[in-house]
């Protein structure tokens, strides 16, 4: 193969076996795209499904089909169009584009409702071969079924490249169904809390309280608009939410820590009839006293997944500086050093990290 028909990838054999390779180049059949990639980042569920996690890996049937090139917070530009692609996405060679992280099938009871999201088929970037190669490449090809957004060259590569983030966060903070005088609790400061941070300050709640356990990622959260932030390591969040909320707990608790502790600090933190948003890929199991949800508390318990129908809110916000990547891009790299990469992207001494496809 030569330049014009192979392109430099990632690509994922199997948990904790990704290579370098020279693959074959994607080409654009009717009504799919080919782009150039700009920029991807590192998400957490690419560090889990690379450290093996079983939500990736186990059975006898595993999610991940392997051999695939992984990574779904991506952008580009429109490289190749496909016969009808063009009409078919409304875009052009050239455009600045993004495709959100699923590719539904169109055909299944939750596609066919407008409940794309949560597609039976469930077809991610990244991690299934062939039907849906993700970004960490030179090129990607965008099937006819994917959901394709323009974005203004006016936001920047960084802001472009926490599209996906953004759009994740808004969609979580929107299931909180936060209010003005709500006392709000976010649970992890990585990529996606600071991004729900900035969007729940945008909710403007009585009280914005975050809780990590890196202070520079607190100050940061601070910068975004949190009125409180709690390391748990020294600060008792208990005794601080019970001094904010007239000892009866915050009304709404996001998790986003990924780790079980983040739930069972959650279920103690939250005061009764409150609203719980979980977002989080978690590594491992996670026990709690079941009867807090209910008998004790009555939670409203709410799952939160992708970013449906807020990638255009997304895209929007960034134009128009109502938030921001800056602080959290903090480092980039070329393919080439793609293990280094997610050695730091699995580490605190990073908060995003990008991969840089040079084409």
């Amino acid at each position: 193969m030569d330049k014009l028909t192979q392109m430099q990838a990632v690509v994922c054999h199997g948990p904790k076996d990704y290579r370098l390779e020279r693959i074959g180049k994607p080409q654009a059949r009717a009504n799919e795209l080919v782009i150039r990639i700009a920029a991807c980042g590192i998400c957490a569920s690419d560090c889990k499904c690379h450290s093996g996690a079983a939500m990736f890996w186990g059975g006898d049937n595993p999610w991940v089909k392997a051999p695939v090139v992984p990574g779904h917070e991506f952008f580009g530009y429109v490289e190749q169009v496909g016969e009808g692609a063009a009409e078919h996405f409304e875009v052009a060679v050239g455009d600045k584009v993004i495709a959100e992280q699923i590719v539904p099938c169109a055909k299944c009871r939750f596609c066919k409702s407008g409940k794309y999201w949560m597609c039976e088929v469930h077809n991610i970037f990244g991690f299934q071969r062939e039907v849906a190669e993700g970004g960490m490449a030179q090129y990607m090809r965008i099937p006819k079924t994917a959901i394709v957004h323009k974005i203004p060259e006016s936001v920047s590569l960084e802001d472009s490249a926490l599209v996906e983030p953004m759009a994740c966060s808004i969609h979580t903070v929107n299931r909180g169904d936060v209010q003005l005088d709500d006392v709000v609790v976010i649970a992890g400061a990585g990529t996606l809390g600071l991004c729900m941070v900035q969007v729940a300050a945008l909710k403007t709640p009585k009280k914005l309280v975050v809780i990590d356990m890196v202070d520079e990622r607190l100050e940061l959260a601070k910068k975004f608009g949190a009125d409180v932030v709690i390391n748990p390591t020294r600060d008792n969040a208990r005794a601080i939410i019970n001094g904010l909320t007239d000892n009866y707990g915050c009304d709404v608790y996001i998790e986003t820590t990924g780790v079980p502790a983040g739930v069972t600090q959650g279920l103690d933190l939250i005061r009764k009839l409150g609203r719980f948003v979980e977002f989080s890929v978690f590594g491992a199991e996670t026990s709690v006293d079941w009867s807090i949800i209910g008998d004790r508390k009555e939670l409203d318990v709410r799952g939160a997944h992708l970013g449906p129908y807020c990638y255009p809110i997304a895209i929007d916000l960034f134009e128009r500086g109502l938030v921001t990547s800056k602080g959290i891009v903090t480092h980039d790299f070329p393919l080439d050093d793609y293990a280094e990469a997610f050695e730091l992207a699995n580490s605190t001494k990073s908060i995003k990290v990008l991969l840089k496809p040079v084409a």
